[in-house]
C-alpha cells in the first residue's frame, strides 16, 4: 500500500472562499482609497495635516489594513507623504512656482507625445481617443465637490495618457503618467465656467492626431496646456 498522502485528504476550501474574497477585498480596498482620496482633495484632511490610520479606520468604519493599502495608493499618487517618524501626510498644495514647473515638464513631453501619436497610434486606439473626449462632454466639470467631477477628472487623465500610449514610446508615456497632473492641478480647486475651454482644445488636438498631422497635433497640445496654465494662474494660487 503507498504511504498516506496527508495532502490529498485535506478539507475542501469553504465555498466561495478563494473565488469571492479576494474581489471583496479588492472592492473594499477600492472603495477605501476613493473615500480618502475625496477628503484629500476637498480639503477635508488639510493640505499639510498629518493622516492617521486609526482615525481614518473609525470613521470609515473599517480595519487598519485598507486603509494602509489605500495611503499607499495615494503616495503613489502623489497626494500624501510618508514620513519616517510621523507617518502619512497629505501634500502640500502647489504653489505658483510649482504650479509653473508642472506645466513646463508637460510642455516639455506631452506636445511631442501628440507628434509620435498622429505617427504612430493604431486605429483602436485613436478610437479609444475620439471616445475619451465625447464620454467627456456628458460630465461635469470641477465647479462642486471631488465626488462631483470625480468622472471628469478621470477621463482628463485618461485622454492625456492615452495619447501618449499611443505615441508608442513606453518611456514617455510612463513619465506623462507619473506626473499625476490632474490631481494635483485639480486639488487647486479652480472654479470653471460653463464656457470652459477644454473640451474644445482638446477636440483640436483629436483632430490633428486623427489627421495624422504631427506638426499639428504638437501645436494644439502646447497651445491647450499653454491656457489651461494661464486659466490656473488666474486663480490666484497662494504661493
Amino acid at each position: 500500500m503507498p504511504p498516506h498522502d496527508s495532502s490529498s485528504a485535506r478539507a475542501p476550501e469553504p465555498e466561495g472562499r478563494g473565488q469571492s474574497a479576494g474581489p471583496a477585498r479588492q472592492v473594499l480596498s477600492d472603495s477605501v482609497y476613493e473615500q480618502i482620496k475625496a477628503m484629500v482633495m476637498d480639503h477635508e484632511i488639510a493640505p499639510g495635516a498629518r493622516v492617521g490610520i486609526e482615525a481614518l479606520s473609525r470613521a470609515l468604519g473599517v480595519s487598519p489594513t485598507p486603509v494602509r493599502e489605500a495611503l499607499a495608493r495615494l503616495e503613489s499618487d502623489g497626494l500624501v507623504v510618508k514620513r519616517s517618524l510621523s507617518g502619512y501626510r497629505a501634500t502640500e498644495l502647489l504653489t505658483r512656482e510649482g504650479l509653473e514647473e508642472l506645466f513646463e515638464m508637460r510642455l516639455l513631453l506631452e506636445p511631442r507625445a501628440a507628434a509620435l501619436a498622429a505617427i504612430n497610434a493604431t486605429e483602436e486606439q485613436l478610437d479609444a481617443i475620439e471616445r475619451l473626449v465625447e464620454e467627456m462632454q456628458t460630465h461635469p466639470g470641477p465647479t462642486g465637490r471631488y465626488a462631483d467631477y470625480r468622472d471628469f477628472a478621470a477621463l482628463d487623465q485618461r485622454f492625456h495618457d492615452a495619447i501618449a500610449v499611443a505615441s508608442q514610446r513606453p518611456l514617455l508615456a510612463d513619465a506623462v503618467e507619473r506626473l499625476h497632473s490632474h490631481l494635483h492641478v485639480f486639488r487647486l480647486r479652480s472654479v470653471r465656467s460653463a464656457d470652459d475651454p477644454t473640451l474644445a482644445e482638446h477636440e483640436r488636438v483629436v483632430r490633428a492626431i486623427l489627421r495624422r498631422k504631427p506638426d499639428r497635433a504638437a501645436e494644439a497640445m502646447a497651445e491647450h496646456l499653454t491656457r489651461s496654465l494661464q486659466r490656473q494662474l488666474s486663480q490666484d494660487p497662494k504661493s
